[in-house]
């Protein structure tokens, strides 16, 4: 099996390297946009995607997306791997990153409170008030770069730089579902009660991950989030999750 996608070629990254196609034993390839994290490579990533489902050979089991490369899993009784190479870069030649930007959700947050328990402190460290720090983190828009870790745990991108934070040396034992977090340059939504080290500021009343859902995951790699202060009243009375657009990038 051809370990890369060379210049010569023509499936190349011009924004971090060649992209690279890597067997993952026999049943799975990864293709690998760089080695860098950012929203263009994410969005090769998730173009890429999009591009199986709607072209998919039989055989094709599953794609999973992460922040710089794709896993692609297949039934080699069905699909040869070389059959799915070929494929692949077929696809990589006439990849559409141009697509609209995925859904637009506004996450309602309770900032602070039982779930919130780094925000004063975190607030103290970088000098600001509580009130400045909520401001500063609900006023950006964040990227979902990938889901994972746990099911639904949603990773986003586009933490304002004067919000980045190490994680915990010590993990605390039992964070709950829905808890907004900060971990190095990350922001994220925790999907399921659980440890962790990540910061926790708020929490919200959505459910990142209900497996009654016909859907079980609520967002996508791909989709943008704004997260929205509000109270414990309104969190109660909160309407159900629905996004503003339902455009898929």
């Amino acid at each position: 099996m051809n370990s890369g996608t060379t210049p010569e070629n023509g499936a190349t990254d011009d924004h971090s390297g060649a992209v690279r196609i890597l067997p993952v034993g026999d049943t799975a390839m990864t293709v690998q946009f760089g080695e860098v994290v950012d929203e263009e490579v994410n969005r090769r990533v998730i173009a890429l995607a999009e591009a199986l489902r709607s072209a998919a050979p039989d055989g094709l089991l599953e794609t999973v997306p992460t922040y710089r490369s794709l896993l692609v899993s297949y039934d080699p009784e069905i699909l040869r791997g070389a059959a799915l190479e070929r494929h692949l870069h077929g696809l990589l030649d006439g990849l559409d990153t141009g697509a609209a930007p995925g859904r637009l959700w506004r996450v309602p947050v309770v900032y602070g409170g039982a779930a919130g328990l780094d925000l004063e402190e975190l607030a103290e460290a970088k000098g600001m008030s509580p009130e400045a720090l909520i401001k500063m983190h609900s006023d950006a828009e964040y990227r979902v770069y990938m889901i994972g870790f746990a099911p639904g745990f949603t990773y986003l991108g586009g933490l304002p730089e004067a919000l980045h934070t190490p994680r915990l040396s010590t993990p605390r034992l039992d964070i709950p579902a829905g808890a907004i977090g900060i971990g190095g340059q990350q922001a994220s939504i925790n999907s399921v009660a659980g440890p962790s080290g990540w910061r926790f500021i708020g929490q919200t009343p959505w459910r990142a991950f209900d497996p009654d859902r016909a859907e079980p995951f609520l967002f996508a790699a791909g989709d943008r989030v704004r997260f929205v202060p509000v109270t414990e009243d309104e969190a109660r009375a909160f309407a159900s999750p629905r996004p503003e657009q339902e455009n898929l990038s």
